[in-house]
C-alpha cells in the first residue's frame, strides 16, 4: 500500500479490505500469498556445487598435482601421468563432496531458527512464521520484538523502535497513531513501523502495508545480504597453519631433490619424488575438515535445542570458564501456575479450592479480573489447535481466571483497553486503563516493592484506606514470606478514575500473587557437570533475592542451602576498589540490564571467559558484550535472539553445559586431526630424506605417496573429525582461549612419532634386504606396507592422556573402524589387481616378508599406547 502512513488506520484498513478487530481469514491470506509473495528478502544465492568444485582446484596440491602429471607426459610416462591425474580426480572429488555436505549443513541449520510474529487471524491470536505474512494482516507487536513486515500502525502505547538499520540513527523513536503528511521523509513516518527495526518500549497493533521487497528496508540499495560466509578463528589458525606447513615443505622438497640429484639418482625420478613429497607433507584438508568438524557438532547441538547463529560461537563454547543465568525458564522449567493469593483477608491457596468454590469468591474473582485486564497475552483455542501465546506469567495468569469460570474474553470484551503504560524493566511493573461501569478503571501489576511505592491506598477491611508505612512494610513482609517460599511474586493494584492518564497515579494495593515455577530435573546434574568442568556459574535475576536464594538453595548452585544474595542496587555502593569482591557471589537479584552489564565485563576484565544468558530487549547489550551471548528459544525476544551467538530452544541450562561440552569436543576432534595428519607426513617425509642421506635404496616410489596421501591424509582424518569425544570432557578446566592447535609437547610427539614411525620403515627394509635377500619391487613392496599399516595403526595414538586401552572416544569411534576398513581394503586391491599391483610396482609378499611388515607397522602402536597411558605424548 502506497504512503499508507498519510492515511488514517481506518482508511489503511479499508484500504487492505480487513476488520482490525477479527483479522484476515485463512483463505484470505492463502490468496494474498498467491498474489505478493513470501515475507522475505531476496536472500544470497546459495554456494552453489560449481563454486565449491572450483574452490576444490584453485588450491596449491591441485597446482602440484598438474604440475607432475605434464612433466610425467613431457618425459613419455604416459601411466604414471594418467595415475597422477586419476590421484587428481579422487583427491578433487573428496574435497568437493565434504564442502558440499559441510555448506549443505550449514544451511539447513540456519533454517531452523525461523522468525515468527504474532498476528490476528479469524479472530483468534497466533503466531505464524514471520515469511508468512500477507498486506492486510494484523500484527500484534511488543516491547524486544523485531518488526517483520511494514506496519500501519492502529494502535501504540509509548512504543518506541530503533531503526537505525534504515536510519543510522541509534536513538530509537517514538510512535504513535495519527497519520503525517504525505511527503514524511522516512525517519519523520511515526505512524509507521518498519521491517527490521526493533521495538525497545511498549506495545501495539498494526496492520501489514508492505512484505518482502516492497518493504522500505526491501527498497534500500545498501541493503545487506548475509553475503560472506563466517570465517572462525579456529579456521583462520588452520589456514595459517597449512600456509606455513606449504612453505616449509616445498623447502624441504628442494632439499631432497638436491640431494638426490648429488646422490647419483636420476633427474627425473628426484623431480616426481619431490613434488610426491611437497604433495604428501601439505596437509591441504584442513580449512574443509575444521568446517566439516564445526558443521556435524552444530547438528549435534542442534539436535540438544542449541541452535549456533555463529560459528565462532562452538570455538570459543569449549573455553567458556563463567555461566551467568537467568533463573526463570533457565533453571526453572518456565511452566508457571498461580498457587497462592495473599489478599486483605487472608492467604487463598488455590491448591486446595475446587473451580466452585473459586468462582464463588467474589474477592478472589475480582483479583483475578485484574490479572486478566493488565494482560497481553491470549488463551488460544485448544478446540481449534491454537496454542496460547504471549508471556508464560501472563498466561498463567488467564489460565487461573479461565480456572476460577471468568470468561477471559468476554470480560474484555466488556473493558475495553483504553490506555496502556507497557511494562518497563526499569519501573518492574504495567498499567492498563478500561472503560468500566461507566467510567475507567486503572488495572497495574509488578514487582510487589515497586508497586506498593507507587501505591497510595491499600484494602482495608472496609474499602480502600491510606496506605502507612506499618501497612507497607506489613506487605513487604508477606512478599518476603511468599518468595522464601520460592514463588515468583506480582502486586496487584486498581483504582477508579473519570480519565485514562496518569495510571500510576493514586493507586490502591489489592493483594499479592504467587506463582510456582519449579526447578527443573537436570539442573542439579548440569550444575555438578559444571564444578566438574571448572566452569563456574552465577545466577543473575531480575526476581528478588528470596525467591533466587531459594531456587539457588534448591538446584544446588552453590554448596550453602542459603547462599548469600547481592542486590542489583547494592552492586552500584561497592566501592571501585573492592569490585572484585563481587567475582565471588554466586547469586546476583534485582538486577538492571545495565548491571548485567557490568557484571560480565568486571568478570572478562579478570580473563574469564563469559557465557551471558538474556531474553529481554534490555539484555541483547549484555548479549553482545558477553564472549558468548546466549538467548532463549521459547520465551526470548527477537531482538535478544539476533544479538546471541546461539539459541536455546528449550530454554534449559542442561542445554547450555551440553553446547559447552560440544564446543569441547569438537576443538579435541579437530586437535586430533590435526595431530594425526602431521604425524603421517613428517613420517613420509623423514622416510624419504633419511633414505638419501644414509645412500639406501629407495624406500618409497612417488606414486606409492601419493596413494598413501589419499588413503592415510583422508579416511582415517576425517573419521577422527566425526567422533563423539572423551566422555571425561568435562573433567578437566576450560582451555585458554589463545591456546594455540598445537602446543609444543604436541609439535615434539609430532616429530617423536613421524620418526619411530619413518625408523621402523627403514628398519623393515634393512632386515628384508639383509635377512630375507629381497630387493627390487619386492623390498620397496616391504617399506611400503609397514608405512601404511603404522600410519593405519597411528590413529588410536591420538587417544586422550590416560584413558583405557581398550574403550576411549577413538575405539568408540564407528567412523575410525570403517576408514581402517576401508583402508585395509583398497591396499588388498593394489596388492592383488594386477594393473593395480604394475602401476605401483608392488608384489604379494611372502609369509616371511608379511611377519616383518607386521612387527614393523606394530612398533609405533605398542609405543604410543605406552606413552598415552603413562605421560601426556599425544592430543589431550
Amino acid at each position: 500500500m502506497d504512503r499508507a502512513w498519510a492515511e488514517t488506520s481506518d482508511a489503511a484498513c479499508r484500504a487492505l479490505d480487513v476488520d482490525p478487530a477479527a483479522g484476515l481469514t485463512d483463505e484470505e491470506v492463502r490468496a494474498r500469498r498467491a498474489r505478493y509473495g513470501p515475507n522475505a528478502l531476496r536472500a544470497t544465492k546459495p554456494l552453489g556445487a560449481l563454486e565449491i568444485l572450483l574452490n576444490q582446484v584453485k588450491s596449491l596440491i591441485v597446482l602440484l598435482l598438474t604440475g607432475a602429471a605434464v612433466l610425467s607426459f613431457a618425459f613419455g610416462e604416459w601411466v604414471e601421468g594418467l595415475a597422477i591425474l586419476s590421484v587428481l580426480v579422487v583427491n578433487t572429488v573428496l574435497g568437493f563432496v565434504s564442502e558440499l555436505r559441510a555448506v549443505r549443513s550449514m544451511e539447513a541449520l540456519r533454517k531452523l531458527g525461523r522468525q515468527t510474529t504474532r498476528v490476528l487471524r479469524e479472530g483468534l491470536v497466533r503466531e505464524v512464521p514471520a515469511d508468512e505474512l500477507v498486506p492486510g494482516d494484523i500484527v500484534l507487536i511488543e516491547a524486544g520484538d523485531v518488526v517483520t513486515a511494514d506496519l500501519r500502525l492502529i494502535d501504540a502505547a509509548q512504543i518506541e523502535a530503533d531503526e537505525s538499520t534504515l536510519t543510522g540513527e541509534s536513538v530509537p523513536v517514538g510512535k504513535q497513531e495519527a497519520p503525517v503528511d504525505a511527503d514524511a521523509a522516512i525517519h519523520e513516518r511515526v505512524d509507521m513501523l518498519f521491517k527490521g527495526s526493533a521495538v525497545t518500549r511498549g506495545a501495539a497493533t498494526g496492520v501489514v502495508v508492505g512484505t518482502g521487497m516492497q518493504t522500505e528496508l526491501g527498497r534500500i540499495a545498501k541493503l545487506v545480504e548475509e553475503a560472506h560466509e563466517e570465517v572462525t578463528p579456529l579456521e583462520k589458525r588452520l589456514d595459517a597453519l597449512g600456509r606455513r606447513l606449504v612453505y616449509l615443505t616445498l623447502c624441504v622438497a628442494v632439499f631432497t631433490i638436491g640431494l638426490g640429484l648429488l646422490s647419483g639418482e636420476s633427474t627425473w625420478m628426484m623431480v616426481k619424488l619431490g613434488i610426491a613429497l611437497a604433495v604428501a607433507a601439505i596437509p591441504e584438508g584442513l580449512p574443509v575438515v575444521a568446517t566439516m568438524a564445526l558443521a556435524r557438532g552444530m547438528w549435534r547441538m542442534a539436535r540438544r535445542n542449541v541452535l549456533i547463529n555463529r560459528l565462532s560461537a562452538v570455538e570459543v563454547l569449549g573455553a567458556t570458564t563463567v555461566i551467568m543465568t537467568d533463573k526463570t525458564g533457565t533453571l526453572t522449567e518456565n511452566r508457571l501456575s498461580l498457587e497462592r493469593i495473599q489478599l486483605e483477608s487472608g492467604v487463598l491457596d488455590l491448591r486446595e479450592r475446587t473451580a466452585e468454590q473459586r468462582a464463588a469468591d467474589a474477592e478472589l474473582v475480582d483479583a483475578l479480573g485484574l490479572g486478566v485486564l493488565c494482560n497481553n497475552a491470549s488463551l488460544g483455542d485448544a478446540a481449534q489447535d491454537v496454542a496460547a501465546t504471549g508471556d508464560p506469567l501472563e498466561v498463567a495468569l488467564l489460565e487461573a481466571a479461565a480456572g476460577a469460570g471468568i470468561d477471559v474474553e468476554a470480560l474484555r470484551a466488556a473493558a475495553p483497553r483504553v490506555a496502556e503504560e507497557a511494562f518497563d524493566p526499569v519501573k518492574r511493573m504495567m498499567a492498563t486503563a478500561h472503560e468500566r461501569d461507566g467510567g475507567i478503571r486503572v488495572a497495574a501489576k509488578g514487582a510487589a516493592e515497586a508497586l506498593l511505592a507507587t501505591c497510595t491506598h491499600v484494602i482495608g477491611e472496609d474499602g480502600p484506606e491510606p496506605l502507612g508505612d506499618a501497612a507497607r512494610a506489613t506487605w513487604l513482609r508477606r512478599n518476603a514470606d511468599m518468595a522464601r517460599s520460592g514463588l515468583r511474586v506480582l502486586g496487584l493494584a486498581h483504582k477508579r478514575a473519570a480519565h485514562a492518564d496518569d495510571l500510576y497515579a493514586g493507586l490502591t494495593f489489592i493483594g499479592l500473587l504467587g506463582l510456582l515455577d519449579p526447578p527443573r530435573s537436570d539442573v542439579k546434574d548440569a550444575l555438578s557437570q559444571c564444578r566438574t568442568a571448572g566452569v563456574r556459574v552465577v545466577m543473575v535475576t531480575g526476581d528478588q533475592a528470596a525467591t533466587a536464594a531459594q531456587i539457588a538453595g534448591t538446584v544446588g548452585l552453590t554448596e550453602e542451602s542459603d547462599p548469600n544474595v547481592l542486590e542489583g542496587r547494592a552492586v552500584e555502593e561497592v566501592a571501585p576498589a573492592d569490585r572484585d569482591s563481587l567475582r565471588d557471589v554466586s547469586v546476583f537479584a534485582r538486577v538492571s540490564p545495565e548491571q548485567k552489564l557490568d557484571l560480565v565485563a568486571l568478570h572478562q576484565q579478570a580473563g574469564e571467559v563469559v557465557a551471558m544468558t538474556g531474553d529481554g530487549v534490555n539484555d541483547a547489550p549484555a548479549l553482545k558484550k558477553a564472549d558468548i551471548g546466549v538467548a532463549m528459544g521459547r520465551r526470548g525476544t527477537q531482538v535478544a535472539r539476533e544479538a546471541s551467538d546461539m539459541v536455546l530452544k528449550d530454554d534449559a541450562f542442561a542445554s547450555i553445559v551440553a553446547a559447552v561440552r560440544e564446543g569441547r569436543v569438537i576443538f579435541d576432534n579437530i586437535r586430533k586431526f590435526v595431530f594425526y595428519l602431521l604425524s603421517c607426513n613428517v613420517s613420509e617425509v623423514i622416510i624419504v630424506s633419511g633414505a638419501m642421506l644414509v645412500q639406501a635404496p629407495m624406500p618409497l616410489l612417488p606414486l606409492q605417496i601419493l596413494f598413501l596421501n589419499l588413503v592415510t591424509d583422508v579416511f582415517p582424518a576425517l573419521a577422527l573429525a566425526f567422533g563423539k569425544g572423551d566422555p571425561r570432557a568435562m573433567h578437566r578446566p576450560p582451555r585458554a582461549t589463545n591456546e594455540s592447535i598445537l602446543p609444543r609437547a604436541h609439535w615434539q610427539a609430532i616429530l617423536g612419532y613421524g620418526l619411530l614411525m619413518a625408523v621402523c620403515v627403514l628398519g623393515a627394509q634393512q632386515v628384508a634386504a639383509r635377512r630375507l635377500g629381497l630387493s627390487g619391487d619386492a623390498l620397496v613392496t616391504v617399506s611400503f606396507l609397514v608405512l601404511a599399516l603404522a600410519q593405519l595403526w597411528h590413529v588410536f595414538n591420538v587417544r586422550t592422556h590416560r584413558t583405557n586401552v581398550l574403550k576411549n572416544e577413538v575405539t568408540r569411534n564407528p567412523w575410525v573402524w570403517g576408514a581402517i576398513v576401508l583402508c585395509l581394503g583398497l591396499l588388498l586391491v593394489v596388492l592383488l589387481v594386477p594393473g593395480f599391483a604394475a602401476l605401483l610396482s608392488l608384489t604379494f609378499p611372502s609369509g616371511d616378508a608379511w611377519v616383518v611388515i607386521l612387527l614393523a607397522s606394530l612398533i609405533p602402536l605398542v609405543v604410543g599406547q605406552v606413552l598415552r597411558s603413562t605421560r601426556s605424548g599425544g592430543t589431550a
